[in-house]
C-alpha cells in the first residue's frame, strides 16, 4: 500500500480534520444537540477524507467522479455545520469560521484537481451517472478504450 497522498487538497483536507477535531473538543458533554452537531461534523471530515484517499488511488474516471461527488456533499454539510452550532447554543461558535474559510479553499483546490481526472480512463456507466461528457449511458465501449487499464493491473 502507498503512503497517504500529499497533493495539496490532501493536505488541506487533513488541515481541516484537525481544526474540526479541535473546535469540536469544546463542544460540551451535557449537551445531547451539540453533540450530535459535532457528530455529524466528525463523519462529514471522516467521509470526505476516505473518498479522497480513494480517488486519488483510482485511475476511472466515473469512480473518481461518484467519489468527488461525495466529497462535494460532505464538504457542503461542513459549511452549514455553523448553522447547527449556532442554533443549538455552542458559545464558542465564532471559531467555525476559521473551518468555512478552509473549505473555501478546499473548494478552489478541488476545481483544479478534478479538472486533472482522465476523461479517456472510463468504463460505461450503467447507471449513466457518473459518464464522461459526450459517452451517453447506450455507448457501446470499444475494446481499445480499455488500453489504459494493462498500464497497472492493479488500479482501477
Amino acid at each position: 500500500m502507498r503512503d497517504i497522498p500529499k497533493s495539496e487538497i490532501s493536505k488541506k483536507a487533513k488541515e481541516i480534520h484537525h481544526t474540526l477535531r479541535t473546535i469540536t473538543d469544546l463542544i460540551p458533554d451535557d449537551n445531547e444537540y451539540l453533540k450530535d452537531v459535532k457528530s455529524h461534523i466528525l463523519e462529514n471530515i471522516m467521509i470526505l477524507q476516505a473518498k479522497l484517499y480513494s480517488a486519488e488511488r483510482m485511475k476511472l474516471w466515473d469512480l473518481k467522479m461518484e467519489n468527488a461527488a461525495i466529497i462535494r456533499k460532505n464538504a457542503r454539510e461542513l459549511m452549514v455545520q455553523y448553522h447547527s452550532l449556532k442554533m443549538f447554543g455552542f458559545e464558542d461558535v465564532k471559531y467555525y469560521k476559521m473551518v468555512r474559510e478552509q473549505l473555501e479553499e478546499f473548494r478552489l483546490l478541488f476545481r483544479d484537481w478534478v479538472s486533472t481526472f482522465n476523461p479517456k480512463h472510463f468504463i460505461v456507466d450503467e447507471w449513466g451517472l457518473f459518464n464522461p461528457p459526450g459517452i451517453d449511458q447506450d455507448y457501446e465501449q470499444r475494446d481499445d478504450e480499455l488500453n489504459f487499464l494493462n498500464e497497472d493491473e492493479d488500479e482501477f
